[in-house]
């Protein structure tokens, strides 16, 4: 195998193919095992839902976003409630207070036809580190 074309003299290396194969393929499958698939995750809400029902499909997102799964929301209208969809867009917000710890909004709440939509993602393992220094930065100083 030449190594470096361009030396002169050029250089080359004898090799033995099968066991290069081998090696290439050991490192593609070490690569494969790093990757992460994100997966979407979807959770249902009504606009008028009831203070508990809220608190047990709240506790579903935190699960599936602490195990690293992005979290559809989708808000969903039927017959009257269309005339205000404010009810659906107040739900997502509360939400989105209620997670800020936990998430960032990924897409704006956005209604298509009778569903109400928002898009969010886990916080990113640099930008936790950056806000748990900020909030011991904050109590430190009203500590003080």
């Amino acid at each position: 195998m030449e190594i470096s074309p361009n030396a002169d003299p050029p250089v080359c290396k004898i090799m033995n193919y099968s066991k290069y194969l081998y090696e290439q393929e050991v490192k593609a499958k070490a690569a494969k095992k790093k990757q992460t698939k994100v997966e979407i995750k979807e959770m249902k809400f009504r606009p008028k839902i009831d203070k508990g029902d809220y608190e047990t499909k709240k506790g579903h997102i935190l699960r599936f976003l602490s195990k690293g799964a992005k979290v559809k929301i989708t808000i969903m209208f039927r017959g009257r409630e269309m005339v205000h969809p404010e009810q659906g867009l107040n739900i997502l917000e509360r939400l989105a207070d209620d997670l800020a710890d936990y998430a960032v909004i990924e897409q704006q709440p956005k209604l298509e036809n009778r569903n109400m939509h928002m898009l969010i993602a886990p916080i990113p393992k640099e930008l936790k580190k950056k806000a748990k220094a900020q909030k011991e930065e904050r109590t430190s100083d009203k500590d003080a």
